[in-house]
């Protein structure tokens, strides 16, 4: 498998989190801002995670149906490198949240079936990242790291004008094969490298990234 693919590892709520996901040779560090998630982390506790990050390991806030009050509050406390949007945002939304913060936008983008590939093409403009996930069911109270793969074979080989993430239900065992079958350049887990819900696996993180630069 090529070694040119990047990693992202969300929902990180310490320092020993962020220190092994960076160890591991991960690209991105995602923090939870949303109560509902275990993942959950607030502004002070993810400042500081922020600050102890090391170059060169992008800090992406993950966000659901932030407004303007939040996300002021957020970006002025937490240093970031990229806003991600994971609910119901509109293209309307996502460019405000671009000009309004200077930042990189991610969408992220929830996949059941072929129908719901159409969602994404209303963001290709205004998102600088697609976050291509799985969907969550309708009783689900997360957007996302609900651990729920979909079938890949939608997006095999597909190509869109932005760069484009792969999450959904990944984990060590199954992450070499979404890679060949999508040909992802970038992948995104959460609960896949967990020994419990919000609690990140150092091991586990490790041999994700492993099977992927492996």
């Amino acid at each position: 498998m090529p070694d040119d693919v990047s990693v992202k590892i969300c929902g990180l709520r310490t320092p020993e989190d962020v220190a092994a996901v960076a160890g591991a040779g991960a690209s991105y560090c995602g923090f939870t801002f949303f109560t509902r998630s275990p993942r959950s982390i607030g502004f002070e506790d993810a400042r500081a995670l922020a600050i102890a990050s090391p170059p060169g390991l992008a800090k992406v806030a993950l966000t659901v149906d932030a407004d303007d009050a939040f996300l002021d509050d957020l970006t002025r406390q937490v240093p970031l490198d990229m806003l991600q949007l994971h609910g119901h945002e509109t293209p309307e939304r996502v460019a405000a949240v671009k000009a309004r913060y200077g930042l990189p936008v991610m969408k992220a983008v929830g996949i059941a079936d072929a129908d719901d590939l159409a969602e994404l093409d209303h963001y290709l403009k205004v998102a600088d990242q697609i976050l291509v996930d799985a969907k969550p069911p309708k009783t689900s109270e997360l957007p996302g790291g609900n651990g729920l793969t979909f079938d890949w074979r939608l997006v095999a080989g597909r190509r869109w004008p932005v760069p484009w993430m792969l999450a959904g239900g990944l984990t060590p065992d199954n992450v070499a094969e979404a890679i060949a079958l999508t040909g992802a350049k970038q992948v995104d887990v959460a609960s896949g490298v967990e020994s419990a819900p919000g609690i990140k696996d150092h091991d586990m993180v490790r041999s994700f990234v492993h099977a992927v630069k492996a």
